[in-house]
């Protein structure tokens, strides 16, 4: 069921693009066949690579599948709808042109001067216009997202009990997502970056790996070189229980990287005390695992600043009910690339940056790698590194 829904919302996508595209160039039949066969080509091509991926575990013609369907669906996401865009205007350009100028749209643009184009036609010449921009944005969104990780410093304010936490600095990365496009290389230099800010804590807040850790986990072995002063502290996204949980977290531990799973840590700073807590991720109960924030809170010690580590925004309702005053979480990836970067508001409750749900704040991270299509437009990858601070008022401050 799930690959004939990927397969009829492709055809759909593709078959928009390729119907405003082809018949306007006027080819002959045998390129025409061409064209639309390799369009048959991007739709069904999916289907088998989601075969290999969960029927074939462990073949090396993934990783090719994966970078040709999801670097050409990331293609499909802003070529359609810069052509819906542009549709949607010349609709309301002959709206308009008939109301004020009593006059046909295309007869007006026809007398422009656009021959100097290669493409004859007007529609052909706008055709290339918007593929151009997209192949564009393309371009500028996989540099992006291979080279364009930033450091987000965030300051957050804490009671004056918490007093002793001022100037604790806690790095956090999300969504890493190591897997067919996601190596070694990319991870080592998140691993420098981090180890470079020389925080107290690093947190990683899920959906760290994309696959087995039988295939994954030499691609994984830089995060052991991950250097804090109270330690590296990581919890289950999602995609973990898609990637066999277990064997990950095993693997985490084997490289000392402490996971929690419903529980916490103190850690203690000029006499106050922090505590640390993490939860499995809210899809956990599909797999058999409860996400369980009033476990993770529980201690028999006193504490003067609780922070959650949960994967999903949505979380934090019942990290509120718990009693934390931070959440850090990840998942949403800020949507990752137009027209994503929009729409995802209408999917989670908090999409990215600094906000609050009653007595208890939240930092969405917009995501430290990517998923799916290797493009990052309009949401920046990132590294987060929150300062605790004895002021009234949070402020984040971009470099």
């Amino acid at each position: 069921m799930f690959l004939i829904l990927i397969t009829a919302l492709l055809a759909l996508g593709y078959g928009y693009v390729a119907a405003r595209v082809i018949p306007p160039l006027g080819l002959p039949l045998a390129f025409d066949v061409l064209l639309w066969a390799f369009v048959v080509l991007l739709v069904i091509s999916p289907g088998a690579m989601f075969y290999l991926r969960f029927r074939r575990p462990g073949l090396r013609a993934y990783r090719p599948f994966a970078w040709f369907n999801y670097g050409w669906f990331g293609f499909l996401c802003v070529a359609a709808t810069l052509l819906v865009l542009r549709d949607i205007g010349w609709i309301a350009g002959q709206i308009l042109a008939g109301l004020f100028l009593d006059r046909d749209l295309g007869a007006l643009l026809a007398e422009l001067p656009v021959s100097f184009f290669p493409i004859h036609g007007l529609e052909n010449t706008a055709n290339a216009i918007v593929l151009g921009l997209a192949g564009g944005l393309c371009l500028l969104g996989f540099r992006a997202a291979h080279f364009g990780t930033r450091v987000v410093p965030v300051r957050i304010p804490v009671p004056e009990p918490a007093a002793g936490l001022a100037g604790l600095r806690i790095a956090q990365i999300s969504d890493v997502h190591i897997g067919p496009m996601i190596r070694s290389g990319f991870v080592q230099s998140i691993v420098d970056r981090v180890n470079a800010l020389e925080a107290d804590l690093v947190v990683i807040t899920g959906d760290l790996v994309d696959g087995p850790a039988h295939e994954l986990a030499l691609h994984a072995r830089p995060l052991a070189d991950l250097r804090a002063t109270h330690g590296v502290y990581f919890v289950t996204g999602n995609h973990e229980f898609y990637s066999g949980a277990r064997t990950w977290i095993r693997e985490l531990r084997g490289m000392g990287i402490e996971v929690l799973e419903n529980e916490n840590r103190l850690i203690e700073k000029n006499g106050s005390r922090l505590l640390v807590a993490g939860v499995h991720d809210i899809s956990g109960p599909a797999f058999g695992v409860d996400s369980d924030p009033e476990a993770a809170a529980r201690t028999s010690e006193s504490t003067d600043f609780r922070i959650l580590l949960a994967h999903q925004p949505r979380s934090v309702y019942a990290a509120a009910r718990a009693g934390f005053d931070l959440q850090l979480s990840g998942h949403t990836h800020g949507g990752q690339f137009f027209p994503g970067n929009l729409l995802v508001h209408f999917f989670q409750p908090f999409v990215r940056g600094l906000g609050r749900h009653e007595n208890t704040m939240i930092y969405v991270n917009q995501g430290t790698g990517y998923w799916g299509p290797p493009l990052r437009l309009g949401a920046p990858s990132e590294i987060t590194l929150l300062t605790l601070v004895s002021e009234d008022r949070p402020e984040t401050v971009l470099r």
